[in-house]
């Protein structure tokens, strides 16, 4: 068993591979800033957004669909903004008692929800493409040349790191499990036994490797510090942008100003 399946990184030699990670970072967060400022319900604006984010995902030689699909799985989190259907003042498009209480949904509530889940959707395609098209430590080592505090790549980079810890403890934790455990004769042989059983040996499953997790990290952790490590990003000098990277940078900086100005040329 393997963990790579937790690095989103896609090796190619697409533009989008090729193109510096720094202009690639920079150009992400503010494609998302431009996607989270439009206004609310300004669906011409949403289509444009998500027009451009198709292109990126050409360009990555990933196909139009791979970041589409991924970026559905962070469309659960947009529930919690479920509430606004009833809580924005609006038409009410209908109502209902619960208990003492009377609710309402507002078609401007619902227009809000629906505005809300597209720039999630949207927003979370760039990252993927992001992710998907630049290597991890490429991705700190930008985060550090455009100003991120260290402390916030730090985090981000252990974050990282240990998440493969955490695989790894648990990969051989299921491992243990499978040798130890028998085999019945029977295709129709009961596995395992009651509810309560298999749920108190997954509790300790878990206990173990929350704890097998912490000290195999602080081990690691200490490593770190023993070479070195200071939460400094440390690499090679990198290279002066190229007069092509600069132009790709102001290119797409000014063309999510165009689209945030005609964002609120629609509002007004």
């Amino acid at each position: 068993m393997h963990i790579h399946f937790l690095d989103p990184y896609h090796p190619g030699n697409s533009p989008l591979h090729r193109l510096d990670p720094r202009v690639k970072f920079v150009l992400v967060v503010g494609f998302i800033l431009t996607t989270a400022l439009i206004p609310v319900g300004m669906w011409p604006a949403y289509i444009l957004a998500f027009s451009i984010a198709l292109s990126a995902g050409t360009l990555s030689g990933l196909g139009i669909s791979f970041a589409m699909r991924r970026a559905v799985l962070a469309l659960p989190f947009v529930l919690a903004a479920f509430p606004v259907i009833f809580t924005t003042p609006g038409s009410i498009l209908f109502s209902f008692s619960a208990g003492t209480f009377q609710v309402s949904a507002s078609a401007e509530g619902l227009a809000r929800f629906a505005s809300i889940a597209l720039k999630s959707w949207i927003s979370v395609q760039a990252a993927v493409l992001l992710a998907a098209t630049t290597s991890f430590p490429d991705l700190l080592v930008a985060m550090r040349a455009v100003g991120v505090p260290r402390l916030l790549v730090a985090v981000f980079g252990l974050m990282w790191r240990y998440l493969f810890v955490l695989a790894d403890e648990a990969l051989r934790l299921m491992r243990a499990r499978a040798a130890r455990s028998g085999v019945s004769a029977g295709q129709e042989a009961r596995q395992g036994g009651s509810i309560l059983w298999r749920a108190k040996v997954t509790g300790g499953m878990a206990g173990s490797l929350f704890l097998r997790s912490i000290e195999r990290s602080d081990r690691i952790f200490q490593a770190m510090l023993s070479r070195g490590y200071d939460g400094e990003v440390r690499t090679f000098p990198l290279p002066g942008l190229r007069m092509l990277d600069w132009t790709i940078l102001a290119c797409g900086l000014g063309i999510c100003a165009l689209l945030l100005a005609f964002s609120f040329l629609l509002a007004t």
